[in-house]
């Protein structure tokens, strides 16, 4: 989760956020070499070391054209590649449909038969010592390590969207409409997140708590809560 004076992602837990990560900082270094050349032409223009007729030279004017035209295919192809994985969902392990109200989440375990529950935010006076404020919920969705969970995103009045930055999920709650992403938690763990569109006077309130448990913790859990 985020810490204070943070600067940066937080840790990645899944697949599909360290390939966000790893483009992130690909992207930061084509910047930089960027603002470096531009820096440097610029300061031959300031001490006239360069030329009129070096700034009018076709050969010039070729490079300042192929230039771009690179680094935007460096840029393009990584990003290409991450859309696709983002948006393939293969044959996943577990189908989770998540809900958004006002305001608050619900859940559904289509895989099972009545795993249905919602999730409100725990109010800071009822809060357990050593939690997080604003960040804890009464159910949270519990997960299989290691398992590809296809998430189904909807709404049930006005627009959500459910985003647990450390697994690389965000996607649109939007009523009469089903959204779909995918997530594979790498490692077992506590994953805070929060609807990420404004839908109204508590949208700061209705957090997101992802576990992700080994199978058969998630097994005992399941069997529990459907029983």
């Amino acid at each position: 989760m985020a810490n204070h004076s943070q600067f940066g992602f937080q840790d990645a837990s899944s697949p599909i956020m360290e390939e966000l990560v790893q483009f992130h900082d690909h992207a930061l270094m084509v910047a930089l070499a960027i603002c470096s050349l531009v820096l440097y032409l610029l300061a031959l223009m300031l001490t006239e070391k360069l030329s009129s007729s070096t700034v009018d030279a076709q050969e010039i004017e070729l490079v300042w054209t192929i230039l771009p035209a690179m680094v935007l295919i460096m840029l393009a192809l990584p990003s290409l590649r991450i859309l696709y994985m983002m948006d393939e969902v293969n044959e996943p392990d577990l189908t989770l449909k998540a809900i958004g109200h006002q305001w608050y989440w619900s859940y559904e375990y289509t895989d099972f038969k009545d795993l249905t529950f919602d999730s409100y935010m725990i109010p800071t006076s009822d809060l357990p010592l050593g939690h997080f404020r604003l960040l804890e919920v009464d159910h949270r969705v519990i997960v299989p390590t290691e398992s590809k969970v296809r998430v189904i995103v909807t709404a049930d009045d006005v627009l959500h969207s459910w985003a647990v930055p450390s697994l690389g999920v965000k996607t649109d709650a939007i009523p009469g409409r089903l959204n779909q992403t995918s997530f594979l938690a790498s490692r077992p763990g506590v994953y805070y997140g929060q609807c990420s569109e404004i839908c109204g006077a508590n949208h700061s309130f209705m957090p997101i708590v992802v576990e992700s448990t080994p199978l058969a913790n998630f097994e005992n859990w399941s069997s529990l809560l459907s029983s």
